[in-house]
């Protein structure tokens, strides 16, 4: 997962832009944007990560990379959704 911080994506407008450009780079990409906290991740098995952050800014913004959170981390081990363990 390549990951980015565009702080300057303020909109749902912004929002779709950006899509729009990762998509155009990757029709097959998984995209996933947070508008909140600014993270934009995509998932590419074609595209480089230079080549996503080109497509931001062809867009109109600014991407500055970012580690991916790691989903496996977050997530409890075992157990309910608090990490409680019985």
């Amino acid at each position: 997962m390549i990951a980015f911080e565009v702080n300057d994506m303020t909109c749902g407008h912004c929002v779709g832009a950006i899509t729009k450009a990762l998509k155009a780079t990757d029709q097959n990409a998984k995209v996933l944007i947070d508008q909140a906290t600014h993270q934009v991740q995509v998932e590419s098995a074609s595209a480089s990560a230079a080549a996503l952050a080109h497509a931001i800014e062809d867009a109109g913004y600014t991407p500055v990379p970012v580690e991916a959170p790691d989903r496996a981390a977050a997530a409890p081990a075992q157990g309910c959704c608090c990490g409680h363990r019985p």
